[in-house]
């Protein structure tokens, strides 16, 4: 059982004690489902094999901002690492190097200015992320209340207009933040989450597995108020492996099967995927993940980050 927390805004001046992480999520897809973007703020990057090598003493002094496009004119994926002399924050604004975010009290915008990797080309362009709702309630995931969860806002309305791939659209999106004070590996061994926006709700569901092998869950309800409740998990379903033999799963309504519509990012130990399924007696389109961090502790996949996690000394 997760513990309840008052919490609003994104709070990008949140401390981050040495060992721990923060990070600022936003995904979103286009109305006609053929665009997909996944945008993440790492202080303490959880994944970054830089912060795990340095002792993970001083969080601010890896961070970056994760940029990961996908659509038929064009995809992108850039995630440089960078020192906390490049990184700049306060309540309501984060930077890190050229990009960018601030928030100017009714929509969150994007600067960004990266460069991808492995092969070098610019990634560039602004994204509005304007709630629909707010949350004001973040969630324990663990006993200890190491790693906790805010949903800033389920739902939003997302403009997304770069001009390195060349595209512009607009779409459903939604926004959270996570924060711990333990690595994320310490924590958890794999999970699974996913989104859902429903008429008139939007659902969320968490399930995986703790480093100790006790299993966790997590589903909620949001309205158009941004209030929640609690709900009853729908039926446990197997979803096909990525690429990689990530085993991915989620939840749906008996008697209904899930689709994986596109795998946005197939990575050793991380899938992103767009779902098809049908939710609290809905159809619905869902965005979902499977994290195993077991594979992320392999010293084989460590071996791998670098060339997709590029760190920047300047």
């Amino acid at each position: 059982m997760s513990r309840r927390l008052l919490a609003q805004g994104p709070r990008f001046d949140v401390h981050v004690a040495a060992n721990g992480y923060a990070w600022w999520y936003i995904d979103a897809t286009s109305a006609d489902g053929a665009h997909g973007l996944t945008i993440i703020a790492f202080i303490g990057s959880v994944f970054s094999p830089y912060y795990k090598l340095s002792g993970r003493g001083d969080p601010e002094n890896h961070c970056a901002i994760n940029v990961s496009l996908n659509g038929p004119r064009g995809s992108a994926w850039a995630m440089t690492e960078r020192p906390s002399k490049r990184m700049r924050r306060s309540a309501d604004h984060f930077a890190v190097g050229p990009s960018g975010m601030h928030w100017d009290g009714d929509s969150l915008v994007i600067d960004i200015a990266e460069i991808s990797a492995p092969l070098p080309y610019k990634v560039r362009g602004t994204v509005r992320v304007t709630p629909e709702m707010i949350g004001t309630t973040a969630f324990t995931l663990d006993p200890e209340g190491r790693h906790r969860w805010h949903p800033v806002a389920p739902r939003a309305h997302v403009e997304v207009a770069m001009t390195h791939p060349g595209m512009r659209w607009s779409g459903a999106g939604y926004f959270d933040s996570n924060f711990g004070d333990e690595p994320l590996e310490a924590g958890f061994n794999d999970w699974h989450w996913s989104r859902a926006h429903l008429k008139n709700d939007v659902a969320v569901l968490y399930e995986g597995r703790r480093r100790d092998g006790t299993p966790f869950d997590l589903a909620l309800k949001f309205d158009r108020q941004g209030r929640w409740h609690d709900v009853v998990q729908p039926t446990a379903a197997r979803l096909p492996r990525t690429g990689w033999l990530v085993d991915r799963a989620t939840r749906v309504d008996a008697g209904h099967r899930p689709r994986v519509t596109k795998t946005w990012i197939d990575a050793p130990f991380y899938a992103r995927s767009a779902l098809s399924t049908h939710l609290f007696g809905e159809d619905a389109q869902a965005v979902h993940e499977s994290l195993s961090l077991g594979r992320f502790r392999s010293p084989i996949v460590q071996s791998m980050l670098p060339y997709r996690m590029p760190r920047a000394f300047w």
